[in-house]
């Protein structure tokens, strides 16, 4: 009898011991199948400094993470700031794509703008280390991310801050692009700080810039878009592309206004190109809870999510 229970006692300890050892086993192995490494591929950008006239190789992370110290503020919203690196990389990969020259991207405002690490301690002093992780958790948490449409690559204009709406591709660029037309961004408005500037300029200086006759300043016909900035202007009977008047006097947005006095009084609303997502809009969007992948569906329409 003795012997009988000595052996039942062994038998259901083993069968306990297997169960657990299996159960363990499968547990392990359902961990590991719930968790992947979810690593993007390491891709390398290829940046050209115009001032330095140097090529640089860098890892595309680092790359966008010193795009979005340069481009937004480091005050603004995370979601905001998850926005703008996605919309950064998104442009890089763009660039990489299209580019035919020895380089992807230029540093500077023809492309996107880019610091790195010492340059941010020198402009941030104090605060890098806080305003550094911030941006890095930005970049870490939107990592590999893009925008497609219809299966490519877009091309992800972005700007500082519209005069309430943004503008369509084709009345800045020239080009039609499907996801990028007008839409409202009412969070870009007389609340911010300098949404509207005035600026004053000689009339010598007007006339210089614009290669106009100053004997007598005439402005007629200024026919605006529909989101009212200025298409076309004519000056002393020459007609300008409002994009052509910004450029030439270093105006803020085609959104102006020209009192013609002596000095020439130009007020302006919003700041940058107009097309795609505006900055302190995102912000905005940013601060009412939005996510940074509504804030980009808001200003680039019927566009996908795409991992590299």
């Amino acid at each position: 009898m003795t012997q009988k229970i000595l052996l039942w006692t062994i038998v259901v300890l083993s069968f306990i011991l297997i169960i657990e050892v299996s159960f363990q086993s499968k547990t392990n192995f359902s961990f590991e199948e719930e968790m992947p490494p979810n690593q993007p591929k390491i891709t390398k950008i290829k940046v050209y400094d115009e001032k330095k006239n140097q090529i640089y190789e860098i890892p595309l992370e680092e790359y966008i993470l010193g795009v979005v110290s340069a481009e937004m503020p480091a005050s603004f919203e995370l979601e905001a700031l998850k926005a703008q690196a996605v919309a950064a990389r998104t442009f890089a990969m763009y660039k990489k794509e299209h580019q035919q020259t020895s380089y992807d991207v230029l540093i500077g405002t023809e492309d996107q703008a880019y610091q790195d690490k010492e340059q941010l301690k020198q402009k941030w002093q104090e605060d890098f280390e806080t305003n550094y992780q911030k941006i890095n958790k930005a970049v870490l948490e939107t990592s590999g991310e893009i925008m497609t449409y219809q299966g490519q690559v877009i091309e992800a204009f972005y700007f500082s801050m519209s005069n309430g709406y943004t503008e369509d591709c084709d009345m800045v660029f020239q080009e039609t692009l499907p996801y990028l037309t007008s839409v409202e961004s009412s969070w870009d408005n007389e609340t911010l700080e300098n949404y509207e500037v005035t600026k004053e300029i000689s009339q010598a200086e007007f006339c210089e810039k614009l290669a106009i006759n100053c004997d007598y300043i005439e402005i007629t016909n200024v026919e605006k878009t529909s989101t009212g900035r200025v298409n076309k202007i004519t000056i002393n009977q020459q007609t300008f592309r409002g994009t052509e008047i910004r450029t030439a006097l270093s105006l803020r947005s085609t959104d102006f206004d020209i009192i013609l006095q002596n000095p020439i009084i130009i007020t302006t609303r919003g700041y940058g190109h107009g097309v795609g997502m505006s900055q302190y809009g995102a912000n905005g969007m940013a601060k009412e809870g939005k996510k940074y992948q509504e804030i980009l569906s808001h200003y680039y329409q019927n566009i996908e999510f795409f991992k590299i």
